[in-house]
């Protein structure tokens, strides 16, 4: 049928005009994640490990994807201390088929899959120079392809999904993604590093257009320093990086993960459902500027 020019008014007419959800929807609910499943890879330590914590303590069920062969300590917290169901898988990313597998294990085991977390990723620090081609496929590899298929087989499942009296349609997903996909990182050489979360910021304003009607929101975070395990090695090991660490931001103190642990359970949860292909900087104010000059 050809265009009249005209605009279809139909969906303004049928327009639901009941205006009170801010009074039936508590905060309380809203932030919920009561009932679901989250997935999370990368989720053996790190912040993926802070996160796991996050939506288990918001009420969802947590199943953490990993190479390594086994978890963090902590992980056992996790399983004992929250209420809720939480199960190790040793996988690899980087191999489509054993993710797939790692995907369809956590289905049987779980039912569903409510949530994503992409926090798999490397940091390589050297020079653009001297990085080879086998380095730099490698982080590409993690950082950008395991996030890529890890939305796709996740994204799959959720539509499959019908929703019912606990769960909504869809589903959403979060990548990590880094404030150096915005501005080079002082005395570090993250070429690599850097281009993968760029992809990243890309990808999630792509799905976020995307999945939209298929219900599935995809948002992203952009951490600035974080203290991690890796991190504090680092700086036991270049005391001078350490020193930039906790100088550069304006709020002069590296991030501890509980700073990404609120916007997590935001993004995945019904308290942003408005809220699709966005990334949200933390960063101690990094990413604004700086007035300082020590």
């Amino acid at each position: 049928m050809e265009s009249t020019g005209k605009p279809n008014l139909s969906d303004a007419q049928n327009l639901d005009r009941s205006n009170d959800l801010y009074i039936k929807r508590t905060i309380h609910e809203l932030f919920s994640l009561k009932g679901r499943v989250t997935v999370i890879t990368g989720g053996a330590r790190g912040i993926g490990l802070a996160l796991a914590f996050a939506v288990a303590e918001a009420g969802s069920d947590v199943a953490i994807l990993d190479i390594l062969d086994e978890p963090h300590e902590h992980f056992a917290l996790l399983q004992r201390g929250y209420g809720v169901k939480a199960k190790f898988y040793k996988t690899d990313i980087t191999k489509y088929d054993v993710l797939k597998a790692s995907f369809e294990a956590v289905v049987k085991d779980f039912g569903r899959i409510d949530g994503l977390i992409t926090a798999a990723g490397i940091c390589p620090d050297q020079p653009f120079l001297e990085r080879s081609l086998e380095a730099v496929q490698r982080t590409f590899s993690i950082n950008v392809f395991g996030s890529y298929f890890a939305a796709q087989l996740a994204a799959e499942q959720m539509v499959k999904q019908q929703a019912d009296d606990n769960h909504a349609q869809g589903g959403s997903i979060l990548m990590i993604a880094s404030i150096t996909a915005y501005q080079a990182s002082k005395m570090q050489y993250l070429s690599d590093y850097c281009s993968s979360k760029g992809a990243i910021l890309s990808l999630v304003r792509e799905l976020g257009v995307e999945l939209a009607e298929k219900r599935i929101r995809v948002n992203s975070i952009s951490p600035g320093y974080m203290m991690t395990d890796m991190t504090l090695s680092i700086s036991d090991t270049r005391p001078a990086l350490a020193q930039v660490f906790v100088t550069e931001p304006p709020m002069r103190r590296m991030g501890d993960r509980s700073d990404l642990k609120g916007a997590a359970v935001y993004l995945l949860s019904d308290a942003s459902g408005y809220v699709t292909g966005e990334d949200l900087l933390i960063t101690g104010g990094m990413h604004a500027g700086r007035t300082h000059l020590k």
